[in-house]
């Protein structure tokens, strides 16, 4: 089962994006604030991480960057979930390291295209 870490500090967001990946079949690691998210990523080593942008003690941007900085985490595949949907954001999250973008609201059939996608790219690296 593959595993997806979230990091998202609004408890609703994380609440029903949990269940609806559940349900798809991934296990689900939630983080509330980029600290922790950073520290679940080192310790769970997830398949790949839902990155919100405006995050409480460590803010996406600067959790997606040492993630990518470190050797332990760099291949992990982040796609960044945001509501920071105005010109430069995707650029900004991009040069952060991020492997991909998607806005809030979640459209979660055009989410988990992408998830698939990251998985897909990162399984054909490893082979």
């Amino acid at each position: 089962m593959e595993a997806i870490l979230l990091v998202e500090d609004n408890e609703m967001n994380r609440d029903m994006l949990s269940r609806r990946l559940s349900r798809k079949g991934f296990r689900v690691i939630a983080a509330e604030d980029g600290q922790q998210g950073i520290e679940l990523a080192v310790s769970e080593r997830p398949d790949l991480v839902l990155m919100d942008l405006s995050l409480p003690v460590v803010d996406g941007w600067e959790a997606t960057r040492t993630l990518k900085q470190s050797a332990e985490t760099k291949h992990i595949p982040v796609i960044v979930l945001t509501a920071h949907a105005m010109a430069g954001d995707e650029q900004k999250a991009r040069e952060a390291g991020c492997d991909d973008f998607d806005t809030k609201p979640v459209d979660f059939t055009r989410l988990l295209n992408k998830i698939q996608a990251a998985l897909a790219g990162c399984s054909e690296h490893q082979a």
